[in-house]
């Protein structure tokens, strides 16, 4: 039967659903598992081969600015994999309410973590000149970058494979051991509490991206509370480790208590 005439436009709707079973056919030769481990690693070679080449000017970069290209490689080679397997929506970046859902959770982090900062660290001076530049740092790298990567593309792998509550745990572990290890103010962490706060911090991200649907809100936040409470509020140069501790203690704790208030009851919950 031909194309012309009336059954014009039937082909052509039979030709867009031979396309898109094609892309669908693609998309799935990758295993769940494989994409989970892809997800996982690739930014993380990525990272590393980054660091190979320019370590040897990391030295002449300020403070936390030192691995700026690597969270911009991770973040990158995130982007690419997400676009690749799940789309824009797939990696979280939602606006409208899952966006401000997202800011109002992640807000009650914020606020805690904020006033017990006040409470248990001295504050040296506010707002040291240069500011405004290191807040763009943290928005774009230590927020956007890693939570495109562990809540964008990893969460949406381990969910794919593994259900959507192992996605929001796991993939808030990996968040708070990168944190650890890589935000600007682990300097400050050298302490097994520290660890322990990372951790919740990253695990509280994880159900607020379950919960949500959407890391934009997160990402806005988490850049405002490193950017309040060690930037804007600069600490002492060394402060007591018990302060330190006291800190990361009391957030923590709040931290749990959030977790448990928005962990989710049941399938309907999930926002994947």
């Amino acid at each position: 039967m031909g194309c012309g005439g009336k059954t014009a436009v039937w082909c052509y709707n039979l030709r867009v659903m031979a396309k898109k079973t094609q892309t669908i056919t693609r998309k799935s030769r990758l295993s769940p598992a494989l994409k989970g481990g892809l997800a996982l690693v690739l930014p993380v070679l990525a990272g590393q081969l980054v660091l190979g080449v320019i370590g040897g000017t990391t030295a002449d970069m300020e403070g936390g600015t030192a691995v700026a290209p690597v969270l911009a490689a991770v973040g990158v080679v995130s982007w690419l994999l997400g676009m690749l397997w799940y789309g824009v929506s797939g990696l979280g970046l939602r606006g409208g309410r899952p966006l401000f859902a997202g800011i109002g959770f992640a807000s009650l982090g914020w606020v805690a973590f904020l006033l017990f900062r006040f409470l248990t660290v001295e504050i040296e001076n506010i707002g040291p000149p240069g500011s405004g530049r290191l807040f763009l740092y943290l928005l774009v790298f230590e927020a956007f970058a890693i939570q495109v990567w562990t809540f964008g593309v990893l969460f949406r792998a381990l969910a794919e494979w593994r259900g959507p509550l192992t996605a929001a745990v796991s993939s808030g572990l990996v968040f708070g051991a990168t944190g650890f290890l890589l935000f600007r103010e682990s300097f400050l962490s050298d302490n097994s509490m520290a660890l322990i706060y990372f951790f919740l911090w990253g695990v509280l991200y994880g159900v607020i991206r379950l919960r949500t649907g959407s890391i934009l809100g997160m990402v806005i936040v988490q850049a405002m509370q490193s950017f309040t409470a060690w930037v804007a509020l600069t600490p002492v140069a060394e402060p007591v480790m018990t302060q330190l501790q006291n800190l990361y203690l009391l957030a923590g704790v709040a931290y749990l208590v959030f977790i448990w208030r928005l962990w989710p009851k049941q399938e309907e919950d999930y926002r994947v």
